[in-house]
């Protein structure tokens, strides 16, 4: 359960308390990404995440940041997404207040110092390069860009090459000064801690000034998004990479967790029908599952699979085919509930975890300004119904609806184009 105090500067306090550890994460979760940059500042959010890193105030030198957490044998990360950028340490609940100090020390008082700029700039171009070299996950990057256009819910965090080594601390700066702000950030404690001890942490350890609330992000345009539905992306690989799917619903949709369920029954791990059909049957690919990524306005829904080179088609034609038929005919009974608690049981394992569950309740704040647990989140799993599943099957599903990406050894996409259809 989740409970919630918003501070005189406007700052949340989001907490969960949890029996049986002696654990807790500490999370700054704020609202920037790709979705609040323009073209010439794309990647800055995750150039910043790495400078916060870097020295402030308490712990000048960078080297000092990572010895404190160290020291105690806590974990110390950050993330950065489309819509938000992340900041946490997770530590045995007795070195609370060192995790409080380290981040809000970061959160307020960093240097963004122009050496450590430079070096960092060179660490992230490595990071470029590697995300580059490595396609499975650079190929889930170029289908959302296919499907959402050139704006920025279609960027790479991680930005373009021209815009790293463009980026000056004066950038930094300005994005810091306008998106850091109480009223677009929130801090969340999750584990052995009660709330009214982190509200008064909370507010020992940020004391910011009440400034203006929330920056809105750039909103998707329609008319903007892709309309180039196979994009090929050559290159000398051993196995091929793709990713076939369709538009998807925001997260706040009705829909969202028919969408889940869907998901779950197609490619939702080693019995579902993606894996069956497309690996055990026919030996068409290592890995293989679906998924959705979920924003307050839109979404995709897909399937990713690596695959041999000389039969792609034949694993695109298979993975549509099973899209096909989900479609037309019904699931039984015992597949919907396979699917549902497919979902309930992976939420349970990962809100074992205090990171999870402080993860969890940051964004669903932070993002859509309300808290779900997990009994909330349950019932709405459990309420949907077979034909709901048929339903919004029919309804995204569509030849004119399929976007496919693809990383491998191919040039010419005409390949593609008679598989990539119902």
């Amino acid at each position: 359960m989740y409970r919630k105090t918003t501070l005189p500067s406007g700052l949340r306090v989001i907490t969960s308390s949890l029996d049986g550890t002696k654990a807790v994460t500490c999370l700054v979760l704020v609202k920037a990404g790709s979705r609040y940059e323009t073209k010439d500042i794309n990647g800055v959010s995750h150039f910043l995440e790495h400078m916060f890193f870097k020295g402030a105030d308490r712990y000048k030198p960078a080297k000092a940041v990572s010895e404190a957490i160290d020291g105690v044998g806590g974990d110390f990360n950050a993330f950065t997404g489309k819509a938000y950028a992340g900041y946490y340490v997770k530590l045995s609940s007795a070195h609370k207040l060192l995790a409080l100090d380290v981040l809000s020390d970061m959160m307020l008082n960093a240097r963004f110092d122009q050496a450590e700029i430079e070096k960092e700039r060179g660490v992230i171009m490595e990071e470029f390069n590697m995300y580059q070299d490595t396609p499975m996950y650079q190929v889930a990057w170029n289908f959302e860009r296919a499907v959402f256009g050139d704006q920025p819910i279609g960027w790479d965090e991680v930005g373009t090459k021209d815009v790293i080594k463009a980026l000056q601390r004066e950038d930094f700066v300005k994005y810091k000064e306008k998106l850091y702000t109480p009223g677009n950030m929130l801090v969340c404690v999750a584990g052995d801690i009660e709330h009214d001890e982190a509200v008064k942490l909370v507010e020992k350890y940020f004391p910011f000034e009440k400034v203006k609330g929330e920056v809105s992000h750039l909103a998707f345009d329609m008319d903007a998004s892709g309309s180039e539905h196979i994009t090929l992306q050559t290159k000398k690989t051993e196995q091929a990479h793709l990713v076939c799917g369709v538009r998807g619903l925001p997260a706040e949709h009705e829909d969202h967790y028919v969408l889940k369920v869907l998901s779950a029954i197609l490619g939702g791990g080693m019995s579902s029908r993606m894996f069956s059909a497309v690996r055990e049957e026919k030996g068409l690919a290592y890995y293989i599952s679906s998924g959705t990524e979920d924003y307050a306005d839109t979404g995709v829904f897909f399937t990713r699979a690596g695959v041999d080179v000389n039969r792609i088609t034949d694993a695109v034609k298979a993975i549509v085919e099973e899209y096909d038929k989900i479609r037309h005919v019904e699931i039984s009974d015992a597949e919907l509930k396979k699917g549902k608690e497919y979902l309930k049981g992976k939420l349970v394992l990962a809100l074992e975890d205090s990171e999870e569950v402080a993860q969890m309740g940051a964004r669903h704040e932070l993002l859509y300004g309300k808290l779900k647990n997990y009994n909330e989140i349950a019932k709405e799993i459990d309420a949907v119904k077979v034909a709901d599943v048929k339903r919004v099957a029919m309804e995204l599903l569509k030849d004119d609806s399929l976007y496919l990406s693809v990383i491998g050894p191919y040039e010419d996409k005409a390949m593609f184009e008679k598989v990539l259809k119902f």
